[in-house]
């Protein structure tokens, strides 16, 4: 325990065996499937909406369509929400948003995830979610096409910290992986 580590890749090694031992043990079959993923984020609404919400996450993070994300999924879903960069976050973000996987955020795409943030978040804002999804549009869509491309979200998000607040999504995985950890390790 008192001996330095030699490098990043022994650290990171050790990191990835312990992400696994806990990944087996919440999965034993090695695939964590939509109904595990909301207990785990503590999802236990049955709205339509909210539960295609998290349906949409989990999809960002099942990269090879097959409806569960294996270990190696798990493992990039865990990087990009602890260690993440900035950009990747945003751009995981934009594809939660993009609904309909064109490229382009319409008005209804954004007003439809405000509105789920709004209830899993329950959230008092001063703002309702049109207002909110308004102001996002005056904000980010700079050619003023009534679409936002990844470039004016990754560009908006950057310039304003409540546009930052408003386009990055917080589903607190952060919180419950450091969370679960200290009960593991425990």
């Amino acid at each position: 325990m008192g001996q330095s580590q030699s490098s990043d890749e022994e650290v990171e090694l050790a990191q990835i065996q312990e992400l696994y031992t806990a990944f087996m043990q919440e999965c034993p079959s090695g695939a964590l499937h939509l109904h595990e993923f909301r207990k785990i984020f503590g999802i236990t609404s049955t709205s339509e909406e909210e539960c295609l919400y998290v349906e949409r996450i989990f999809k960002s993070f099942d990269k090879n369509r097959d409806n569960v994300i294996d270990f190696m999924e798990f493992v990039a879903a865990v990087h990009l929400v602890l260690r993440g960069k900035l950009e990747d976050k945003l751009k995981w973000s934009f594809k939660v948003y993009d609904r309909d996987d064109n490229g382009k955020l319409d008005r209804s795409e954004v007003k439809h995830i405000i509105k789920i943030i709004y209830k899993l978040k329950q959230t008092d804002s001063d703002m309702s979610p049109n207002e909110v999804c308004d102001r996002i549009f005056e904000l980010v869509d700079s050619n003023k096409d009534g679409q936002i491309s990844l470039a004016e979200f990754m560009e908006g998000a950057k310039r304003d910290e409540w546009l930052m607040q408003q386009l990055k999504l917080d589903v607190n995985a952060s919180g419950w992986f450091n969370e679960h950890w200290k009960k593991k390790k425990s």
